[in-house]
């Protein structure tokens, strides 16, 4: 509801993250939003779902990408399409600094402390991690195409949704 007034009001672009979906040439975004709860004069987190025009399937599921408007509808779901992928799904970068971030840290300052306090064996090296995508079809299977479960028949359906 939020996504359709800010898009109502003349907002354009917005701010979504990838979700599986089992529309061809779309995506699923989710929007965050803050909406004002005037009782407690508090924002909350508000989700809303809207398709993207995305017929190459450029994006994958957990990438944060910037969607804009389309001039006219393509059908009633699809509104915007799919500008460029700003983050892809683990690979966040301060838009201000340019750093790397992990959660609430930069790496390099994450670096800084193994260096004073000695590394953890089991810490994730980013330097040394192969890029995203090198373990499509091991255990990378965002690429694939998805279905809706329908039922519980006890048979493994790795692709449903």
């Amino acid at each position: 509801m939020a996504v359709k007034e800010a898009v109502a009001k003349g907002m354009s672009v917005l701010l979504g993250k990838c979700v599986p979906t089992v529309k061809t040439n779309a995506s699923k975004f989710q929007v965050k939003r803050m909406v004002l709860d005037t009782y407690l004069n508090m924002y909350f987190h508000e989700h809303e779902y809207i398709y993207a025009h995305d017929p190459e399937k450029i994006c994958k599921t957990g990438d944060t990408v910037l969607l804009k408007k389309l001039p006219q509808k393509m059908t009633t779901l699809i509104t915007h399409k799919v500008d460029r992928i700003v983050y892809p799904l683990g690979d966040v970068t301060d838009p201000v600094t340019g750093k790397k971030v992990t959660f609430i840290h930069y790496r390099e300052h994450q670096d800084q402390e193994d260096a004073l306090y000695g590394a953890l064996p089991t810490r994730f090296e980013y330097d040394k991690a192969p890029p995203r995508g090198w373990q499509e079809d091991k255990r990378d299977l965002t690429h694939r195409e998805t279905y809706i479960k329908y039922n519980e028949d006890g048979k493994d359906q790795k692709y449903a949704v």
